[in-house]
């Protein structure tokens, strides 16, 4: 597979992947061995990033728009979420209460179609 698509699966930003995992294709093996054992470079972009918007937007508590919406377009390492959800910027928590309320519709949404 794409380095990009194993990227992907694997939760990480790639241009912070080592050029070796960049340049080359991915068979599922060698994806399967990463994920069972990550060596070390995968360890530290995992737990200090910079880190995919879609992890950048779960660890905010907001949706990928919000990120886009607010100039947020950089991938964030560790260090810059927690800086954000220390400081708490009014526009993250509008963003975090839109999006706890669509949650919410959607979740009573689906127990209406349940009960159906």
């Amino acid at each position: 597979m794409k380095p990009a698509t194993a990227a992907k699966k694997l939760d990480v930003y790639l241009p912070a992947t080592p050029a070796e995992f960049q340049e080359n294709t991915i068979t599922r093996d060698e994806l399967a061995a990463l994920q069972e054992n990550p060596p070390q470079w995968l360890k530290d972009l995992r737990k200090d990033g910079p880190h995919p918007k879609n992890l950048v937007a779960a660890r905010l508590g907001i949706s990928i728009a919000a990120l886009s919406r607010n100039d947020v377009e950089d991938a964030l390492t560790t260090e810059q979420i927690n800086a954000l959800l220390e400081a708490k910027p009014q526009w993250l928590i509008a963003e975090r209460e839109s999006y706890q309320s669509v949650l919410s519709e959607q979740r009573r949404l689906k127990a209406l179609r349940a009960e159906r």
